[in-house]
């Protein structure tokens, strides 16, 4: 039997929407947008393996990955609510592409905020495993607290420096909750040089799809670029003031955006000798 994800709920709303946090993230990532969203959605808050309440796969490796997507996919169908909406950030985004492409029939939207599909070159992901191995390494010798101060002092990080000191090290502690071995596990089970390579699968990926990035983050508002223009059914939006983590930098523009998206309407147009097309309110996406 494979890990079981924690998880929790919160919000009145009538759309069951699936909340995945990032690397050193857990369930309460995005607790600060309760009361912006709260009234819209009913979330299903996770805990990723290696963070807060979930334990490691039994795996690691690509299996580990594939196992946390399998458990992702066995929660959703416990809870028994019909096609749910995805939300994900960074890690959390990847394993929410990852859900939606193994097993489409269970979701209804998709947003990724600062994703990837993988690695497409083979020594691309050999590196990774490699700089993940060494980041592995460094945490179970060194200890959280040690990990903490690195990990904050990286550029992809310079927004989250400019929030308010109460917010900063709300998010600082919630870290360093995390354990040496489930931080260094996480790598090695969902890191980036073991996911699997998704950019072949876009151009079938049949779900409304909207990608949230930082502007000031290049590296992902260009990987959103590069997405946009192979998924069918796509919005994108780059939050101009913003670096990786749009939802903590830009929390009220953040929500507004979401909302918009889970509330535009759209159907899947009749199919004649012509590939399917997508129609959003009156206007039509490709």
């Amino acid at each position: 039997m494979g890990v079981t994800l924690a998880y929790e709920t919160w919000g009145e709303g009538p759309r069951p929407l699936v909340l995945l946090h990032g690397f050193t993230g857990s369930r309460s990532s995005f607790d600060h947008l309760r009361p912006l969203l709260g009234r819209a959605v009913k979330a299903i808050a996770v805990d990723l393996p290696g963070h807060g309440a979930t334990p490691l796969p039994t795996r690691t490796g690509r299996e580990g990955f594939l196992e946390t997507v399998d458990a992702l996919v066995a929660l959703v169908d416990r809870l028994a609510l019909g096609p749910v909406d995805l939300l994900g950030y960074s890690q959390g985004a990847r394993v929410a592409l990852a859900a939606a492409v193994r097993a489409p029939d269970r979701f209804g939207r998709l947003i990724m905020e600062s994703g990837s599909p993988g690695l497409h070159r083979r020594q691309e992901r050999a590196a990774r495993r490699e700089a993940d191995a060494q980041l592995s390494a460094f945490i179970r010798a060194r200890g959280v607290d040690a990990f903490v101060d690195r990990w904050e002092a990286l550029p992809l990080f310079e927004g989250l420096r400019q929030l308010p000191a109460e917010r900063r090290e709300a998010l600082r502690e919630r870290r360093r909750a995390c354990t040496p071995e489930g931080l260094a596990g996480a790598l090695e089970c969902l890191g980036l040089g073991v996911q699997p390579d998704y950019w072949p699968e876009l151009h079938a990926q049949r779900l409304p799809t909207l990608l949230l990035t930082g502007a000031k983050d290049e590296k992902f508002t260009q990987t959103a670029r590069r997405m946009a223009a192979e998924l069918p059914v796509v919005w994108r939006r780059a939050f101009t003031d913003s670096h990786h983590a749009p939802h903590l930098e830009a929390p009220e523009e953040y929500a507004r955006e979401v909302l918009g998206f889970l509330q535009t309407p759209w159907y899947e147009a009749p199919q004649f000798d012509s590939p399917a097309t997508m129609v959003v309110g009156a206007g039509r996406v490709s």
